[in-house]
């Protein structure tokens, strides 16, 4: 596994990459690699003849007093998962050189990014359609992949690929979920054991919602308001939205289409972000 940091060598070999004609994947990352993001890495392993897997803590997709400092991070482990998957080159950009001095072009998407966590994390959006649109740039992938738990981020990147003519497939892997449900996330490092018993009950409330619907129920209001109900009977838990949305435009809906709506959750766990979705 070739180990890169300057732009100029991953374009470098993206180029000779193409001239041989040569399939390229890239699963981008912020580091501190699970199961989740190991499973996308081997998907992409079976599809492309060169997989290349970025690592970059993107601060401009991080508001004031969030997470950007203490985000975990574990280059020499996430660098052996890396190379024990077979992984041929790990992409690892420092800030300086993704956002050099007086840097000031951003991407600005409308529509997907204003609901959901563009209303509670303004500028966020912003900071991964510009962070991926350069990553696009710089390795020139045919294939991208992107986890289902971030489902507004695949909505968001399946839109920038399309209004931009980018020249990649942006491929989704399903959400991966400890025995206990919770799904996979860097920040589950954060929780307690304390905080985790609580944290279970998120995947609770939206496989509820999913009965709810398998049994005939297309009233959204009534499929969020069971979902609040579970949650709040949780002592950490803040709720911060539970919404009804289209898969594809993450729009809110009025009625519920079975295996076209989304079930989406954002809560506060104590001072810890968690996120989840759910298809109905």
């Amino acid at each position: 596994m070739l180990i890169i940091k300057s732009i100029e060598e991953m374009q470098t070999a993206s180029n000779e990459f193409h001239l041989k004609g040569e399939a390229i994947a890239l699963v981008p990352t912020m580091g501190s690699l699970h199961e989740g993001h190991l499973s996308l890495i081997r998907k992409a392993r079976e599809k492309a003849d060169r997989l290349v897997v970025s690592i970059f803590v993107n601060p401009s997709q991080f508001g004031p007093n969030e997470d950007y400092e203490e985000y975990p991070r574990d280059e020499d482990l996430d660098a052996h998962k890396c190379k024990d998957i077979g992984v041929d080159i790990l992409f690892l950009p420092s800030e300086k050189s993704i956002y050099p001095p007086f840097y000031s072009s951003y991407v600005d998407e409308n529509n997907i990014s204003a609901t959901l966590c563009g209303i509670s994390r303004p500028n966020h959006f912003r900071g991964v359609a510009t962070v991926c649109l350069k990553l696009f740039n710089i390795i020139r992938p045919n294939y991208s992949y992107f986890g289902q738990k971030d489902a507004q981020q695949c909505a968001l990147i399946k839109k920038i690929v399309k209004d931009f003519n980018i020249q990649t497939k942006v491929c989704v892997g399903d959400t991966i979920r400890d025995s206990d449900g919770l799904a996979m996330s860097s920040r589950n490092a954060y929780l307690s054991d304390l905080q985790r018993a609580e944290a279970v009950f998120i995947f609770k409330s939206l496989n509820r919602a999913k009965e709810l619907v398998e049994n005939g129920v297309i009233n959204v209001d009534r499929v969020i308001a069971e979902i609040t109900h579970i949650l709040s009977k949780k002592r950490r838990i803040r709720v911060i939205y539970v919404q009804v949305v289209d898969k594809e435009t993450m729009q809110l809906s009025s009625k519920i289409y079975p295996g076209k709506s989304l079930a989406c959750v954002a809560v506060w766990l104590d001072s810890i972000r968690l996120i989840d979705n759910i298809t109905l």
